[in-house]
């Protein structure tokens, strides 16, 4: 087998898999990294269901972002020699961390790998993900603001812009070539509509699914960006081929994605249930009881009406040859398989019926 040029890190995860599944597709021989056996085993069985074959040059590896050199064995540092490209897409995305644990999987786990990227003689690029909320202030913190983020932000979103931050400041010093990818809410695939991920913005749909949303936080013009898929991995495929400055970070979304109160009504209309209309500010639902608004107080940070410079991402984009698909399609094409694989739950719902009609608040669709 022909020694691998790719590590994914992070491979067995909701956008590993669709990476290294879009690498190997393009004939490029990949090192996935795994926990153990029955994780490599899984992704093996989920490459072959997307109709990869068993010799399509896939490496497993068995490693640690938590541990310094990635806690790889002799061995599989050996089959790693060859290896020219790093994707960090390992992360712990989960509300509700304890500070420690945050750190240990989104600072620290993104420190080893630029350290042990710095040491490949023939390294062409790390690439770093990010996210769409992290890292546009790109330096460290003190102790103080440090902290204070945390208190404001909670432990997993202020570990991913710890980590973003410390990324971009160790890189240009050990000379490891560096692009930070900073992805929209990331859901299914622009034409399955497969998801594999269940919290966030799939909560909502979850929770309008089944009665459970009597109003939306935020405001009419309060937007959760998404990209598909299929789309990041694309782009994540492309990159080295493409970025050749010693430090690129790019926003990929699409900025066609409507307001949140638009997209869940899309989303209802497709499903065929009633939309909340009523839209409470983030400041009124932060002073609710959980029990009452069923709201994750860490989500709520994201819930503003931002906008972002995706200008270097589509230019990027252009040049592979990659665009969005029409936001609408993809986002009832993922709200009815949420439902179909009953929210990552087993034994999955009933299907959604067929609309007949297109919805009358349906956004235009690029």
């Amino acid at each position: 087998m022909t020694p691998p040029t790719t590590l994914v890190l992070g491979a067995t995860g909701f956008i590993g898999r669709w990476l290294t599944l879009d690498l190997l597709r393009r004939g490029e021989p990949v090192a996935a990294a795994v926990r153990g056996p029955a994780r490599g085993g899984e992704l093996r069985a989920w490459l072959a269901d997307h109709g990869l074959a068993e010799d399509s040059g896939l490496t497993l590896v068995r490693a640690d972002v938590t541990r310094p050199d990635l806690g790889l064995s002799p061995e599989d540092e050996a089959r790693l020699g060859a290896v020219r490209d790093v994707y960090n897409l390992a992360a712990l995305y989960r509300f509700g961390l304890t500070r420690e644990e945050a750190r240990r999987a989104n600072v620290d786990g993104a420190l080893h790998p630029l350290r042990w990227a710095a040491a490949r003689p023939g390294l062409r690029r790390l690439v770093h993900l990010s996210g769409y909320r992290v890292g546009r202030g790109g330096t460290p913190m003190d102790a103080t603001g440090t902290d204070r983020l945390y208190r404001e932000l909670g432990a997993y979103e202020a570990s991913k812009q710890e980590g973003d931050a410390a990324v971009r400041a160790l890189a240009p010093e050990l000379g490891v070539p560096l692009t930070v990818v900073n992805p929209g809410v990331v859901i299914g695939h622009s034409v399955t509509g497969e998801a594999g991920q269940y919290i966030g913005l799939a909560l909502l749909v979850e929770q309008l699914w089944t009665g459970r949303l009597p109003a939306l936080a935020g405001s009419r013009r309060t937007v959760v960006p998404v990209v598909a898929v299929d789309h990041l991995a694309a782009f994540l495929a492309a990159v080295p081929r493409h970025d050749d400055d010693p430090v690129s970070v790019h926003t990929v979304l699409d900025p066609a994605t409507p307001p949140l109160p638009e997209l869940i009504g899309r989303v209802a209309a497709r499903l065929g249930v009633r939309a909340p209309r009523l839209v409470l500010p983030v400041r009124l639902v932060r002073r609710l009881p959980r029990a009452l608004t069923g709201v994750e107080p860490e989500s709520l940070s994201f819930l503003v009406e931002d906008r972002y410079d995706t200008a270097s991402a589509e230019r990027l984009a252009r040049r592979a040859g990659i665009g969005h698909p029409p936001v609408g399609d993809l986002l009832e094409r993922w709200a009815v398989r949420l439902v179909a694989d009953g929210f990552g739950r087993a034994g999955g719902a009933a299907p959604v019926p067929a609309p007949t009609t297109a919805p009358a608040t349906a956004p235009t669709d690029r």
